[in-house]
């Protein structure tokens, strides 16, 4: 199970062990962090922490888009059709800073009295192709279809 590609981030698996820890601490069983850690590995088929983490700390960052590729979504909740024509990893978590160039320019604005049609955008997203960022509804600025 070791030569999975679809191992989650460090941030994820660190996060698998606090919680971990936690739910094992309410049951009566008090381990460490470091312990924890060693179990999430195995869980994933490492032989302990350091290898997993020397796997999943020395892979390349994947997006899920790439410039040239042809995307679908919603952008400030209106569908949309384009090109991806840009993207940037960030340093940190899985983030992704993407430039879309749409097909049809998309009216980012709600009101009916005015509108305000943009052809191309430019966002952060994380690996589900989903922003951080959202709007006065809760909705994320973006999110694609992949």
């Amino acid at each position: 199970m070791n030569g999975s590609t679809n191992l989650p981030s460090l941030e994820d698996l660190k996060d698998q062990a606090r919680r971990l820890r936690a739910e094992l601490a309410r049951s009566g069983q008090d381990i460490s962090h470091g312990r924890a850690l060693e179990l999430i590995a195995s869980q994933h088929g490492f032989r302990d922490w350091n290898t997993l983490h020397a796997r999943v700390g020395n892979g390349p960052p994947v997006c899920p888009v790439k410039p040239g590729d042809r995307v679908a979504g919603q952008y400030l909740g209106q569908d949309f059709k384009g090109e991806v024509v840009g993207v940037q990893i960030l340093a940190g978590a899985s983030r992704y800073r993407i430039a879309v160039h749409f097909d049809e320019p998309v009216d980012v604005v709600t009101f009916e009295s005015f509108s305000n049609f943009r052809r191309r955008v430019s966002c952060t997203i994380d690996e589900t192709g989903r922003t951080q960022e959202r709007t006065s509804n809760g909705k994320p600025h973006m999110v694609l279809k992949l």
